[in-house]
């Protein structure tokens, strides 16, 4: 398979499984999200939340008081964040035609979503909402390597990355945007051996890995946990690491 129809795929296989995405997915820290707010965080500005899933991402700006709109294009994600957050409004959109007005909102965050943007349409559209002088924010979860159990459950399935990607590119040139702020987060997400591996099956490499090799490679990850101290018996914190970054519109 084309490495761009397997990104395709990819990208596009959230939708089966959106109510195990909506139950496993971790949130994003509060800290992460003041921070990628922090140009525009006076008064009450008003916020898009792209490609925004379940909700993960919304939830996270509405316990912070923020006026908020959502955009998702997939059908059953943004059914499963209406029943979240049934106040919010949540629109079919996506990053490259969103359905809001010119310079109608004061920041756009992203979580978990930019690597699949197409960056040359999609940077001019997100410019095209932002007011002079708002905030593009992305976020991305991962794994934290620092930590020598989850680099090695890491390991049983880093062979089949094929498609993926760790971390936020965001060529900022592609639209009106000056420099791009780095930092990141510790986050921790409470979970079991076996809920940790259900959250991995949620992933896109997942959705799209073939059986017998998807079940093979999630009973291995179980097994490894199984054979941790630290993640062998009932609750533990996985620990990850919340990359954000901000760019301010010209």
């Amino acid at each position: 398979m084309a490495r761009d129809e397997l990104i395709s795929r990819r990208a596009s296989s959230f939708g089966s499984r959106a109510a195990d995405y909506a139950e496993h997915r971790p949130d994003y820290p509060t800290a992460a999200v003041e921070w990628a707010m922090a140009p525009v965080a006076a008064g009450r500005p008003r916020v898009l939340d792209l490609a925004a899933g379940t909700g993960k991402l919304t939830a996270v700006i509405v316990d912070l008081g923020f006026e908020v709109v959502a955009v998702e294009p997939d059908d059953a994600m943004r059914a499963e964040l209406s029943a979240l957050l049934p106040d919010v409004t949540a629109l079919a959109g996506t990053a490259e035609q969103i359905p809001l007005a010119d310079a109608s909102v004061d920041a756009v965050l992203v979580g978990q979503a930019m690597h699949w943007f197409d960056h040359e349409r999609a940077l001019p559209e997100i410019g095209r909402v932002l007011r002079p002088g708002g905030v593009l924010g992305g976020l991305s979860n991962d794994d934290d390597f620092s930590v020598d159990w989850v680099v090695g459950l890491d390991g049983i399935h880093t062979a089949n990355t094929t498609g993926g990607a760790r971390g936020i590119h965001l060529p900022v040139e592609l639209g009106p945007f000056g420099d791009l702020e780095r930092t990141d987060f510790p986050h921790r997400q409470r979970r079991t051996a076996e809920s940790l591996v259900a959250t991995a099956s949620t992933h896109s490499l997942f959705l799209t890995m073939p059986e017998p090799e998807r079940s093979r490679t999630l009973d291995r990850m179980l097994a490894y946990l199984k054979s941790r101290p630290e993640t062998a018996e009932g609750e533990f914190d996985f620990p990850m690491r919340t990359l954000t970054v901000r760019t301010i519109r010209s």
